[in-house]
């Protein structure tokens, strides 16, 4: 008669794989403002040495570093699979503006300004890095943007959001003066699958 076994299987035994599913659903969120917000500005956050300044023909290793760390918990993917020559076309063409907020001077985060299809100017990327989340200066760095893209006089200003943004991502704009105009829902490769994210 056979040992009788106990416990599970030496194949049983061994720490399944995490898997990924390959495809993420998302929902974007397209927004627009048609005259400058009407709200009175928000208060400057109450922290030590703050200041926007434009970046002007950033460096490439500078802008990703902003771009990576600013998207990293938000799955930003499409500049990361530019190479360098394409991303600075973009970033160094004088329709493109970056403007980066600094605490302490230290990079807090940044907004660009595309200005690129004039009348109409995109907000293309805002956020803050992750030790800054939380401190009021989000609402702070949107307004000032928005503000700033208003001073060329556009027909309109717009923007987009996803669901796997940060969860307030689609209020702040909309306190802002943004107003939702259309919804459009996808399925993308998970960007994390391909290596693109350490």
């Amino acid at each position: 008669m056979p040992a009788r076994r106990t416990g599970r299987s030496r194949a049983a035994s061994k720490p399944r794989k995490a898997t990924r599913a390959r495809k993420i659903e998302c929902v974007i969120t397209y927004m627009e403002m048609n005259e400058p917000p009407s709200a009175p500005l928000p208060p400057v956050p109450l922290v030590s040495r703050l200041a926007l300044m434009r970046a002007e023909r950033p460096g490439i290793p500078f802008y990703r570093f902003l771009y990576n760390t600013v998207g990293d918990a938000w799955l930003w993917y499409e500049r990361r699979l530019m190479d360098d020559e394409a991303l600075g076309a973009v970033i160094h063409d004088d329709g493109v503006e970056i403007y980066v907020l600094y605490v302490g001077g230290v990079p807090a985060g940044y907004g660009e300004i595309d200005r690129r299809r004039e009348p109409e100017i995109e907000i293309a990327y805002l956020g803050l890095m992750p030790d800054f989340i939380g401190r009021g200066l989000g609402r702070y760095l949107m307004r000032w943007t928005v503000d700033q893209a208003w001073t060329y006089g556009p027909e309109r200003v717009w923007a987009h959001t996803c669901t796997l943004d940060h969860p307030r991502a689609l209020s702040m704009y909309q306190r802002t003066g943004f107003v939702p105009v259309r919804q459009e829902r996808l399925r993308i490769d998970d960007p994390r699958l391909s290596g693109t994210f350490g």
